[in-house]
């Protein structure tokens, strides 16, 4: 089915006639209607077509050389009898679909079906009510020759191979299907006086006290208030290791508690929560189409309409220049061109697989969003990371506080915290935590403005204060060479520096360090060893870089950078050649995370940075990008792959339909082989891509 066609019912694509798919297609109960509908067909035409094969395979030994048949056409019309209901009804839909995409001008694998089937169909009965007309060309031995059979046994294979091709596209999705069962269908809501009972899911709002007990499912999005519990996250961060929970953690719908029972607050609840934002952004991906989908649609567009017109030439050729009984083989030759070169299998090379992997990458804790960036993942050659909160944990601790002459160092840190507590970047959390911890008493600022990339200044008590790194304050005319010794010294130890400006003045610097995720020097490792050059993209600075590159053998760095720094660097590379994925967590990586080839966001990171990435790592872990990495190799591979099936099958196959092994082997492909053949290189390809699951 094209993800471009969009209606408000349900029916049938009118370009490719598959059946239009739900959106957000694995949401609620999965519709089998189409699935049953062609199952009953199959059966009922079996039910015909068996019996009208065996008895067109036994003619030759019983009713060959039997007058009254012969003449009477009895046992032409018990075969017409047989076929009629196998072509007008059980494939009735392959009838539809072939003349609407004659009425759209989209053909399609249909359109070359249908075309054979009526063709067969409607020779055969003309031979039958008019055999006069034809015996002059037909006849050899006296008997007419029929192919209601063919008729019957093509629509009753294209049924089984619709059957199999709904079944495994079916199975395809499971993978992605199985996430909206994550979340329990009801949940235990706490009383006030510390009671529970039962609700739906649905009857849950922002704001209720719920309670999971061991072995359940958290319901929904929140914090966790009471108690103390491990839970297990794999299905949505891909983690095996259960997370230990306190309070204060963040919960997540879908997760299952394993050990202590624990209340929690519900922040997020239904279509806000993770687990449906990662159900519907997943659903969307795999109705995205890749670039390399772009062959399969050309070659479509002008595949159909040659085969016709091939088609059409070896009737003719047939017809006029080979021997009898040529209009006979003429027929044969054309339906079979017809049959053997339905690009089904073309049509299904790149979708199958891009389904199954992105359903596959789910589970794994990569979230990718889009079927373009799945193949542009694997042809990157840069990687641009940002280290807050990316290649470090992003929870950072205050280290030291240096005031200068006329400022005492809890004047520092209560100014600087007054204004942290306004910003939700992570060094903020670091400053406001050790205040509360220190117990003392934060001031309230009048006024607050933060100036992305730079600082944070506000007014308490009337006079301008100012938090940010070096440049900033120069920036502004602040002289910070007083405390260049003390700066350098802990940059050189890979802390961060943040400088406070009262009044027009430097009060003093506040260092905090962010530990490097226990993952990234493996990560990071993994991804140079994979040929790809490493770049740090950050606004610390140089030193504090420097030390963080250092630790883990990155390529290049680049320090105290703004946001539209950022930005300006991924274009450029990609002026250069390069295909380039930024990797980060803050509105500050935003810009440039939009404009990378790849943008990659930490599921841990803001909203901003999320919305702007095409690839998200719910967990945060830099091996995250590693995965994707090694998923797209193998789903690119696996799409090639198909491609090559669909594309030799046909190279392969119509010659031989057309009977260029006639003159020398004095082979004539039947209509029932080409069908067959047609159905399998569908299954060759359904097969291949389903091996992505594993």
């Amino acid at each position: 089915m094209h993800p471009e066609v969009v209606r408000q019912i349900a029916g049938q694509c009118p370009i490719c006639g598959m059946a239009l798919e739900l959106i957000p297609i694995f949401a609620g109960k999965e519709d089998s209607s189409e699935l049953e509908d062609m199952s009953y067909r199959f059966k009922l035409s079996l039910i015909f077509t068996l019996p009208l094969f065996l008895l067109t395979m036994s003619e030759s030994l019983l009713l060959a050389h039997s007058s009254p048949w012969r003449v009477l056409g009895l046992f032409g019309w018990i075969q017409a009898a047989l076929a009629t209901p196998v072509v007008f009804w059980a494939g009735w839909p392959l009838l539809q679909r072939a003349g609407r995409s004659f009425r759209t001008g989209h053909f399609n694998m249909f359109t070359l079906i249908g075309i054979g089937v009526s063709a067969a169909y409607l020779f055969s009965l003309g031979v039958l009510v008019f055999p006069d007309h034809f015996l002059v060309d037909l006849e050899t031995d006296g008997d007419i020759p029929l192919y209601f059979e063919s008729a019957a046994v093509i629509v009753c294979l294209v049924l089984l191979g619709q059957v199999l091709e709904l079944r495994a596209i079916s199975k395809t999705s499971s993978s992605i299907k199985s996430l909206s069962t994550l979340a329990p269908a009801s949940a235990l809501r706490v009383n006030p006086d510390g009671s529970s009972y039962e609700v739906s899911l649905n009857d849950i709002h922002v704001g209720d006290l719920l309670r999971v007990k061991p072995g359940g499912k958290v319901p929904v999005d929140g914090i966790l208030l009471t108690g103390v519990s491990s839970i297990d996250e794999s299905m949505i961060t891909g983690e095996s290791i259960p997370v230990a929970k306190q309070a204060g953690s963040v919960v997540i719908a879908g997760t299952i508690n394993q050990t202590g029972t624990f209340d929690f607050r519900a922040d997020k609840v239904g279509k806000d929560t993770l687990l449906a934002q990662i159900i519907f952004l997943v659903s969307e991906a795999a109705r995205s189409r890749a670039p390399i989908q772009k062959i399969a649609d050309v070659v479509s567009s002008f595949f159909v309409p040659i085969v016709i017109a091939i088609s059409f030439l070896a009737f003719l050729v047939w017809g006029f220049m080979a021997p009898a009984p040529s209009l006979s083989n003429a027929l044969v030759v054309a339906v079979s061109v017809l049959i053997i070169a339905c690009p089904c299998a073309l049509g299904l090379a790149t979708p199958i697989s891009i389904v199954v992997g992105i359903g596959r990458s789910a589970q794994e804790g990569v979230l990718i969003k889009d079927a373009e960036s799945l193949e542009r993942m694997e042809q990157v050659d840069t990687l641009v990371i940002d280290k807050t909160g990316t290649l470090t944990e992003g929870v950072p601790k205050l280290q030291k506080v240096i005031a200068i002459s006329g400022f005492s160092e809890q004047q520092v840190l209560i100014t600087a915290a007054a204004l942290e507590i306004k910003s939700e970047h992570p060094l903020a959390k670091a400053i406001t935590n050790y205040a509360y911890q220190q117990r003392v008493t934060i001031p309230t600022l009048d006024s607050f403005k933060s100036v992305t990339g730079s600082g944070v200044e506000g007014v308490i008590n009337g006079e301008l204060v100012f938090l940010g790194n070096d440049l900033s304050l120069m920036d502004r005319g602040i002289d910070v060479s007083y405390l260049d010794f003390d700066a350098n010294r802990l940059r050189s130890m890979g802390h961060t520096v943040i400088y406070l400006a009262i009044g027009e003045q430097l009060a003093g610097l506040i260092s905090v360090s962010d530990s490097i995720k226990p993952t990234a020097i493996e990560a990071i490792a993994s991804l140079r060893n994979s040929g790809l050059r490493i770049v740090l993209l950050t606004g610390d600075n140089r030193m504090t870089a420097l030390a963080v590159s250092a630790r883990l053998a990155i390529d290049e760095v680049q320090a105290e950078v703004l946001p539209h720094d950022k930005y300006l660097y991924v274009k450029n590379m990609q002026a250069k050649g390069h295909v380039v994925a930024m990797a980060g967590d803050g509105v500050n990586d935003a810009p440039a995370i939009a404009a990378a080839d790849v943008g990659i966001a930490m599921g841990t990171g803001t909203d901003a940075a999320m919305q702007s990435a095409r690839v998200v790592l719910i967990k945060g872990d830099l091996l995250g990008i590693v995965k994707a990495r090694s998923l797209s190799k193998k789903i690119m591979s696996n799409i090639r792959q198909n491609l090559f099936f669909a594309f030799f099958y046909n190279f392969l196959g119509v010659p031989i339909a057309g009977g260029v092994l006639y003159p020398f082997f004095g082979i004539l492909l039947s209509p029932m082989i080409a069908s067959m053949a047609m159905s399998l290189s569908s299954l060759s390809v359904i097969t291949n891509a389903l091996r992505l699951r594993k």
